[in-house]
């Protein structure tokens, strides 16, 4: 997966979010091994979250050089500061297809290297399965860099209700899995879903 964490002026956000809806996702889905993409706002402070799912590691790295410069045209002059990451799909439970009035909540985790495969086993045996049991939930995934001990955990919710519900218990869920995996949260941020989905593997 590559994702895409971009603020500015909130008063300039929509003039991005009408591109990277339109003519962005045009373009990346005409790419070889292209599975489907999320587009994520906070219309309040001024930021836009998007993230493409790719069928391999290869597929991404070559969609990456095609799409670069297209990516800068469409974020001006919205973006101020905009950060790419690439990611392993550790533990995915994407939703298929959602729009407005979905919710998405996406936490930011830092771990021992070495305790990556204790984070994988940890989220897929037993956080993912207590996220599924909750009203709302419509898809989620674990996306783990491991060289760099970097993680992040993303949720969609049916509507935001559904979010704000679920509040206490994905932190009791969370606590419990940083507990048994020594990681540390780093960030955690709400924002509306414009459009997500992701096709299921061929």
């Amino acid at each position: 997966m590559r994702t895409l964490y971009a603020t500015g002026d909130p008063a300039e956000l929509e003039a991005a979010v009408e591109a990277t809806a339109s003519e962005g996702r045009a373009l990346v889905s005409e790419l070889p091994g292209f599975r489907g993409m999320g587009l994520f706002v906070d219309r309040e402070i001024g930021k836009l979250f998007t993230a493409t799912w790719w069928d391999d590691e290869k597929s991404r790295q070559d969609s990456d050089e095609q799409l670069r410069e297209r990516r800068a045209a469409q974020l001006t002059p919205f973006a101020r500061t905009a950060v790419v990451d690439n990611w392993e799909a550790a533990v995915a439970r994407p939703p298929r297809s959602v729009g407005p009035g979905a919710w998405f909540r996406l936490a930011r985790l830092e771990f021992d290297p070495s305790g990556t495969d204790l984070l994988v086993d940890t989220f897929r045996d037993m956080a993912m399965p207590r996220l599924e049991a909750l009203s709302g939930f419509v898809g989620g995934s674990l996306l783990v860099d491991r060289a760099a001990g970097r993680a992040s955990v993303g949720i969609v919710w049916n509507d935001r209700d559904a979010l704000v519900a679920s509040r206490g218990a994905v932190a009791a869920i969370r606590g419990d899995a940083t507990t048994e995996t020594r990681v540390t949260t780093r960030s955690l941020e709400e924002f509306e879903v414009v459009f997500a989905g992701v096709a299921p593997p061929s």
